[in-house]
């Protein structure tokens, strides 16, 4: 990208336009929102670089935090794009990328915080790669590592459930240690852990039909399409809706109300919308 293009660019604004394309689950846009947060704050640092090296003056940008949080954000982000898409060997390669970014100057003690948390943050997605690359000896520790830290108990047993699914494993003592933590994720408010709670409930959703739970499979269905609707995702809601589909049969008749409820408040609110877009218009 250009130089006088990257010069025009906020980092802050770049951070939400990448937050967004997550939450939207649009890993193509992940990616090339992260590749230019990257490109913006090189450049920003690089001239930090060359002020320095000549005695004159650093220029000043308006940053809401230390340079180098958006240097791993971007690699983290990239990473976690390359992991949703299987692409496990690629999101290894970001993960090495922000494991150790102490490599920059100047950071001073707030800079020097994020780069632990980044190195914490690529321990534990580290786990996760590995174990969803099929290194299946890695889960042991990993539940130990989860109890040690329980703030990452609900992205890691969405990644043990994605593992279960994907290697046949038996996961049902592993979901019975953390039973106390699993029942406060509904409690959660927050957009990334709602996010992270909505792919709980589906994962352990397609766990329970696989291992004939049918009923325990509908209701966790009926939840995560709950919470798809409450993060606005249409994608994930349909997702839900297939999957409660495939298992209307085993549906009892509250539950099938349920749907239904759900269904007719989504229409609703379409035209509710719609009427107000057409007022809009004709006004």
């Amino acid at each position: 990208m250009r130089t006088s293009i990257l010069k025009s660019l906020k980092p802050d604004i770049i951070v939400e336009m990448l937050k967004m394309a997550v939450a939207f689950e649009n890993w193509k846009k992940v990616m090339e929102t992260a590749d230019i947060l990257y490109q913006c704050v090189q450049r920003i640092y690089e001239e930090r670089q060359y002020h320095k090296a000549m005695k004159l003056s650093i220029p000043h940008v308006q940053l809401e935090r230390p340079l180098v949080y958006y240097f791993g954000l971007s690699h983290l982000m990239c990473g976690m794009a390359h992991q949703n898409q299987g692409a496990y060997e690629q999101a290894r390669e970001c993960i090495y990328k922000y494991a150790e970014l102490g490599w920059m100057e100047d950071l001073e003690e707030e800079g020097m915080q994020v780069v632990d948390e980044f190195r914490f943050l690529a321990k534990t997605n580290l786990y996760a790669v590995d174990i969803l690359s099929g290194n299946l000896e890695l889960v042991e520790e990993y539940v130990i590592f989860l109890q040690d830290h329980p703030e990452e108990i609900l992205p890691g047993l969405n990644t043990i459930l994605q593992t279960a699914l994907m290697y046949h494993l038996d996961v049902g003592d592993i979901l019975h240690t953390f039973t106390e933590q699993i029942d406060e994720f509904g409690s959660y408010e927050d957009a990334e852990n709602v996010s992270y709670y909505y792919s709980y409930c589906y994962h352990l959703a397609l766990y329970y039909r696989k291992y004939d739970r049918l009923q325990d499979a509908v209701g966790l269905t009926l939840q995560a399409m709950q919470l798809a609707d409450q993060s606005g995702n249409d994608r994930n809601f349909k997702k839900c809706t297939a999957l409660f589909e495939s298992l209307r049969e085993s549906a009892t008749a509250e539950q099938i109300s349920e749907y239904r409820q759900m269904l007719i408040q989504c229409l609703d609110e379409y035209e509710t919308d719609r009427h107000f877009i057409v007022k809009s218009v004709n006004e």
